[in-house]
């Protein structure tokens, strides 16, 4: 298996993570309020990553900064994909709390598969013929996998698209920075500032006596509500995130947004597994074309190498 496969299967190990998140961040949001969600989640995911860098240290596979241009860069690099981060998972979560079921919510978050070439193309990046045939076939997939209702926008649906855009620039500015400094500190550090930024709006519209049962002080209280947020925080943050980083150093940003948005497919799955919906042919159709994009993609860039 070559580098980039392999580091490709971590891409898409991420993908299935993030797409069974989707039903924890649905019952997350009918538990609490979402930036409670998303501030615990992330403060979770930097809990996790800490004993990581310090065992990774210990066994020389760290790269820690040596100096104070290096702390100072890494700092300023993770704090920037941070408040990225912070606008995207928050948009997300916030279509999913107040309007979209979780199929729609995946297949308006994967725009970022055509944002990512979009933008990369006034950055002078210029992906093969291949990759853009694939982006159309897994944009078919997706709509005929998550979009069951024949519904006009919505505000919602404004919302997952702005989350989406900016998630396409989260992927564009780990391309950017990933091979600089250590792809672990660079998540923790962007999952620190999320979830400090995330406490912000937090503490201002969901606690107090207005915030209800939505408030912070529910989410320690309630069962259903930790469930969602340890699998958010330790798998979607701790994990996804930080395999999405290191995967990415070595696979192109666009194929790595194609690969990452099969999460709308496990989305699906997760829903059929975990909730008991099921899979109309339709669905089924949709599967097999994201599929076929992602293996096209694989085999494009193969033979045009």
């Amino acid at each position: 298996m070559s580098r980039t496969a392999k580091y490709s299967l971590l891409l898409l190990l991420a993908a299935a993570i993030w797409g069974f998140a989707f039903v924890a961040q649905s019952a997350g949001g009918d538990a609490i309020g979402p930036f409670t969600f998303n501030s615990i989640r992330n403060l979770i995911g930097v809990a996790v990553l800490v004993p990581v860098i310090l065992l990774l240290d210990r066994f020389g596979y760290g790269k820690k900064p040596r100096n104070k241009k290096e702390r100072r860069k890494l700092f300023l690099c993770g704090s920037l994909i941070g408040i990225v981060l912070f606008l995207a998972t928050n948009l997300q979560q916030l279509g999913i709390t107040y309007g979209r079921s979780a199929g729609k919510a995946g297949f308006l978050t994967a725009c970022y598969l055509i944002l990512v070439p979009v933008i990369g193309l006034f950055l002078g990046k210029k992906p093969g013929i291949h990759i853009w045939i694939a982006v159309v076939i897994a944009m078919a997939g997706i709509w005929l996998l998550s979009v069951s209702e024949a519904s006009g926008l919505s505000w919602t649906d404004i919302v997952l698209l702005l989350s989406a855009l900016a998630f396409a620039v989260q992927i564009i500015l780990i391309d950017r920075f990933v091979a600089d400094v250590d792809g672990v500190r660079l998540a923790a550090i962007q999952f620190l500032v999320c979830g400090l930024l995330s406490a912000v709006p937090m503490l201002i519209t969901e606690t107090g006596s207005w915030a209800g049962e939505a408030g912070p002080l529910s989410a320690f209280l309630r069962p259903d509500a930790w469930g969602s947020i340890l699998y958010a925080g330790l798998l979607s943050c701790g994990v996804a995130y930080t395999l999405q980083i290191v995967g990415q150093k070595n696979v192109p940003p666009t194929l790595a947004s194609l690969l990452m948005s099969f999460e709308s497919v496990f989305c699906v799955l997760g829903g059929w597994l975990l909730l008991g919906e099921r899979m109309s042919v339709k669905q089924i159709i949709g599967c097999v074309l994201v599929f076929a994009a992602i293996l096209l993609s694989q085999f494009g860039e193969r033979s045009r190498k």
